[in-house]
């Protein structure tokens, strides 16, 4: 098997999630001085100028199954970086608080679909003995690209005085362009290609040109496990038989995004500040939440096979609650800022 072809492949897909990673958080650094400049209401800043994005990525990840069957998985990757460059120029030179919306809301689109496009592709590109790691990778790329937006946010603090965060905005077209050009390399998902666009030529010769061994067969494979799929059997997904298990996990998604950690991504830096740090301090001590969120990141990637997914949930939400409250308590009690 040729693994150099497949981790290349995969590991371009997974840009997609850096991407994803840094564009969420990039906005923590623009937040104040953009609440300064614009002066908006406290309702308008927060549901359109600051959550726009979030809106953006629930329509794009709703949306994102259709083109992805549609056009194929490579297309969708490619539009998704044309639109988080459209999004990182459009919000750097934005003039007013709409327009800024907007981009932010088309760099949500990009968002979305990246969250159903990237991890797609890349369990289709590789082979059952690397794919779980491989589509772990698309997640440590999202954490990773958070703790690498704080950074920039803080070295570009100063550079260019007023301005400071249109260039915190607009740094993400340089691995949004990156990405764009990448994606162009890499081959179509040869399940896509089996079952969407019924060419079984291209497909196999994508197989082969990523090191399976007997193409032939891995073509008959999967084909044969679509076959047996409830789709292809035409079993409806909200049917009694798998309405429990869809409920599960749509609530374990759902809780995990108003458990609170976004509040605290998207406003770390002005939390910290309103604690009594300085803005300067607040942007620098973000980082630590980024550094955190990707240490633990590793930790869970190596304790998953070895204590199982729903024992590290339940830790994961005994961490949440705990943390959150103390967050809570250090605002409540006035306590000190490093304590926060």
């Amino acid at each position: 098997m040729n693994q150099n072809k497949l981790f290349r492949y995969s590991i371009v897909a997974a840009l997609a999630g850096f991407i994803f990673g840094f564009d969420t958080v990039v906005i923590s650094g623009a937040n104040l001085p953009i609440k300064e400049l614009w002066d908006t209401s406290a309702w308008f800043h927060g549901i359109f100028i600051m959550s726009m994005a979030l809106w953006g990525t629930v329509v794009g990840a709703i949306t994102g199954g259709k083109p992805i069957n549609k056009y194929g998985r490579k297309k969708v990757l490619l539009w998704i970086g044309i639109l988080y460059t459209i999004s990182a120029f459009g919000t750097a030179f934005a003039q007013d608080p709409y327009t800024f919306s907007i981009f932010r809301f088309i760099g949500g689109i990009g968002i979305g679909v990246s969250s159903v496009a990237a991890p797609t592709y890349i369990s289709e590109i590789s082979t059952p003995a690397y794919r779980g790691r491989l589509v772990a990778m698309y997640q440590f790329n999202i954490v990773f690209g958070i703790l690498i937006a704080f950074l920039s946010n803080y070295f570009l603090q100063g550079f260019d005085g007023a301005n400071d965060w249109r260039w915190m905005l607009g740094v993400l077209a340089i691995p949004s362009l990156i990405y764009t050009v990448m994606v162009m390399g890499v081959p179509e998902s040869p399940r896509w290609l089996l079952l969407k666009k019924n060419d079984p030529a291209k497909a196999k010769a994508i197989l082969a040109k990523i090191g399976i061994a007997d193409p032939e067969a891995e073509a008959r494979s999967i084909m044969a496990a679509n076959a047996t799929s409830p789709t292809a059997k035409h079993e409806n997904f909200f049917s009694n038989k798998y309405k429990t298990l869809l409920w599960l996990a749509f609530f374990i998604a759902f809780f995990n995004q108003v458990s609170g950690i976004n509040f605290i991504l998207y406003y770390a830096p002005e939390i910290l500040s309103r604690a009594g740090l300085a803005e300067k301090d607040s942007l620098l001590n973000s980082i630590a939440i980024g550094g955190t969120n990707l240490v633990f990141t590793f930790v869970g990637l190596f304790l998953i096979d070895r204590l199982g997914r729903k024992t590290l949930l339940i830790l994961g939400s005994i961490g949440y609650i705990i943390s959150l409250s103390m967050v809570a308590w250090c605002f409540y009690s006035s306590a000190s800022p490093t304590l926060l």
